[in-house]
């Protein structure tokens, strides 16, 4: 069967390429590694059949990473489902889409060529396999006709699969569809309810069944631990997916960096780590986890986990005012740390300002590009667990002879109280969202509208929208937002915005310009900027919570329609 590139620029663009002759490679390049093993029992109510999986594709955008397409499940099995969750992706779990449970007709679709094993109860996932059938040409083209997406667009480079692996299993006597990311948010709502019977699966192997190798679409790469159960907050965040990249998109990894968290100057942020909990920690020998951040110590008192869990600890601490890099270390009393030291890196963002334009600047080579995609993660959800007593009274038998010979045996004995914890998980989640006005700059004399000549300026406002159901403790509100223009394609340059309004509704404007005779919040054109549109991209973040740190990017745009040579009478070039 022909393939649709050379066999050498499969290797040059380390894009996988299948061991199975009967497939075609489309050049396809897959983001996916695996582990898990070790199912362990179940019951009448409670089980899963190994071979009971499939995978749900998405269709995104290579840039934003958007869903194009809805989503499909493919499986070789004819499954029987009772309630599933319908067609969400991670991605638009993400975010923030709930959890929606569904009884009605589940839909999925049989390939002609049988699916590799997907969630494997031992651990021994063929991955290699697994890449080669999602980057073949027959199976990308079935991809294809399922989504109603044209072929050659879906392999151009504008568009990536985003896969997630399914496991059809019986919880509590009912046929059900979960991928891992569902499982994790519906075991949050049952405080622990579906890991206590199915742990393995839903914990272990369906998350573990996938991950990425290098981070992308703002999924970090797994780097933890393959061989033991992982917390809801990790598989929502790091586990249950894969990537595939086509020939626009090759699979360059990003630089390696020697930090774990990169922080802004003068900024509230949250360091989390994860204790895992192999035994029981109750309020009576409770948790204590502490962090020493530059002399300081912060302690975090009374962490009760079940046993077999984990959960998120975290120091809400303030950055230092100049650029430099900190390891923070943490110990803990009880349990086992997910790290123990943390280097971070401080850095500030007001250095890179535009230089001032002039009326003798030119770039007649000058093209527009697609405005690049940044880390975005709009929503997150954490938990906290508590216990509480449950009393169990217990008569203690103590038969003693009362009354001599012509007496008889008395229970003497007492209650007791053989009791135990009961466990409990409080769920907390926040989201982000935004707005912009990008509009000439109240000084440009021959503005219509938002239309404009080069050369003038511009001003904006961005609007943060924080919203959480947590406590101010475990939050910060949005701090930081960042502006980047197409004449220095959305790189080199930007403008650190100043926050007009704190919070958890946080606005942010331009920076008093220096070149401005005014003194306005205001950013100028370059007097050559072409005819069309021209947008801003604000990058919005340091908006922290347990579960990493929120960011979105959102953009408007002014028409450019002549230059500021036309009116060189009226204005100077900055006003």
């Amino acid at each position: 069967m022909k393939r649709i590139i050379p066999f050498m620029l499969c290797l040059v663009l380390l894009f996988c390429f299948s061991p199975m002759a009967a497939l075609a490679d489309t050049g396809g390049s897959g983001n996916i590694d695996g582990g898990g093993g070790g199912l362990g029992g179940g019951s009448d109510e409670n089980y899963w059949n190994g071979g009971n999986d499939g995978v749900r594709v998405t269709v995104v955008n290579a840039n934003t990473g958007s869903p194009v397409t809805v989503s499909i499940d493919i499986t070789n099995i004819t499954p029987t489902v009772q309630y599933h969750f319908g067609k969400v992706s991670k991605i638009q779990y993400r975010n923030g889409t709930s959890l929606s449970l569904e009884t009605n007709t589940y839909t999925y679709a049989n390939p002609s060529i049988e699916m590799p094993r997907i969630v494997s109860g031992d651990g021994n996932a063929n991955i290699d396999a697994i890449k080669a059938y999602f980057c073949d040409e027959i199976i990308v083209r079935y991809i294809s006709q399922l989504t109603g997406i044209e072929y050659q667009s879906l392999i151009s480079g504008e568009n990536k699969l985003f896969l997630e692996p399914i496991a059809y299993f019986t919880f509590q006597g009912q046929k059900v569809a979960m991928t891992a990311t569902e499982t994790a948010m519906y075991d949050n709502l049952l405080s622990g309810g579906l890991g206590s019977k199915m742990g393995s699966l839903t914990h272990k192997n369906l998350p573990f069944a996938m991950f990425l190798e290098t981070p992308d679409l703002g999924f970090v790469a797994y780097s933890g631990a393959t061989d033991q159960s992982q917390s809801n907050d990790t598989i929502i965040a790091e586990l249950g997916l894969g990537i595939v990249r086509f020939a626009g998109q090759p699979a360059t990894p990003p630089p390696e960096t020697d930090y774990d968290y990169e922080y802004r100057v003068d900024t509230d942020v949250i360091t989390p780590v994860m204790l895992y909990a192999s035994r029981e920690i109750n309020p009576d020998s409770p948790a204590k986890v502490t962090f020493r951040i530059k002399g300081s110590t912060y302690t975090v008192s009374n962490i009760v986990i079940p046993a077999g869990e984990s959960q998120l600890v975290w120091c809400k601490w303030h950055t230092p005012s100049s650029p430099e890099e900190i390891t923070i270390t943490v110990s803990s009393t009880k349990g086992t740390l997910s790290q123990t030291s943390i280097h971070v890196k401080i850095i500030r963002l007001d250095e890179n300002e535009p230089p001032n334009p002039t009326a003798t600047d030119r770039n007649d080579g000058f093209s527009t590009i697609g405005i690049p995609s940044r880390a975005v993660k709009a929503s997150a959800s954490w938990g906290v667990w508590w216990a509480q007593w449950h009393p169990y009274w217990v008569w203690i038998s103590h038969w003693v002879w009362v009354g001599g010979e012509d007496g008889s045996w008395e229970d003497h004995g007492w209650w007791e109280d053989h009791g135990w914890y009961d466990f409990f998980r409080d769920n907390y989640s926040a989201s982000l969202s935004g707005s912009m006005s990008l509009l000439p700059d109240d000084k440009v004399p021959t503005a219509s509208g938002s239309t404009m000549k080069s050369g003038y300026g511009v001003k904006t406002t961005v609007n943060a929208q924080f919203t959480t159901n947590a406590p101010p403790s475990h939050v910060t509100g949005t701090q930081t937002a960042t502006a980047y223009f197409p004449e220095f394609h959305y790189k080199d340059y930007w403008r650190l915005l100043d926050r007009t309004a704190n919070g958890y509704s946080a606005q942010f404007q331009f920076k008093t310009n220096k070149y401005s005779t005014y003194n306005r919040r205001v950013h100028f054109l370059p007097i050559w900027y072409p005819n069309g549109q021209y947008t801003v991209d604000t990058y919005i973040q340091d908006a922290w919570t347990p579960a990493g740190m929120l960011s979105i990017s959102i953009r408007d745009d002014v028409s450019i329609s002549g230059s500021l040579y036309d009116d060189w009478h009226l204005a100077p070039l900055n006003p």
